[in-house]
């Protein structure tokens, strides 16, 4: 099954994308955890990106297309994926469209996690990052079991720069206006899937599971 999870930031994207590909036995793909390893190895394209994304813009869509595109070639991609928050605007979902048909595959489903705009800036304002595994917490809806320690490896939990308040306004702005026509275009391809992502984290995983 390939799949997109969509949503505004915030809304749940990375946590139930670990639900899905588990549930589904497909790996998740998300272009944001590829360009920080780019920005963290320091490459000439990491960079790039690192000046975009401190500014909470989008990264221009030969970039992200370029890497997902290798990124669907390989091996584990071959029964199936789950592109979490990829893609962004309607030329990427274009775009996306032309690579799948080169590689002869299809969009199956596209799962929109539908939150009030309340709810994701008390969500992103909340999130915590690992810094020796990168594994995601949630001082909201998935806070660790001990106060600034990640329940994974047990390494330092810190707040990422573009989960501050001024650039989450920013990046919903950008949403806004670049993503929101995308459901539109899925709902005209009798893809998609509206899930109510205010609801707990396990009642959302629920419902996500009867939709698909």
């Amino acid at each position: 099954m390939n799949l997109i999870l969509f949503g505004a930031p915030g809304a749940g994207k990375g946590t139930q994308a670990q639900f899905i590909t588990k549930s589904k036995s497909v790996p998740s793909i998300s272009t944001g955890d590829i360009f920080r390893d780019e920005v963290n190895s320091q490459s000439e394209l990491g960079k790039k990106i690192s000046s975009i994304m401190s500014r909470g813009a989008l990264v221009p869509d030969n970039i992200v297309l370029k890497v997902v595109e290798e990124r669907l070639k390989k091996d584990d991609c071959k029964n199936g994926f789950l592109l979490d928050g990829f893609p962004r605007t309607l030329p990427q979902a274009k775009g996306l469209d032309d690579i799948l048909n080169r590689l002869g595959k299809k969009i199956d489903k596209v799962v929109s996690l539908e939150v009030a705009e309340e709810k994701i800036i008390e969500r992103l304002s909340s999130r915590r990052i690992c810094k020796k595994c990168g594994n995601k917490h949630n001082l909201v809806t998935l806070p660790p079991k001990k106060e600034g320690v990640c329940d994974i490896c047990g390494g330092e939990l810190f707040q990422r720069e573009d989960d501050m308040p001024k650039t989450i306004k920013n990046r919903l702005s950008v949403y806004y206006v670049e993503t929101q026509p995308l459901i539109e275009y899925y709902k005209q391809k009798n893809i998609l899937l509206s899930i109510d992502g205010n609801k707990s984290v396990p009642e959302i995983s629920r419902d996500i599971e009867a939709a698909l």
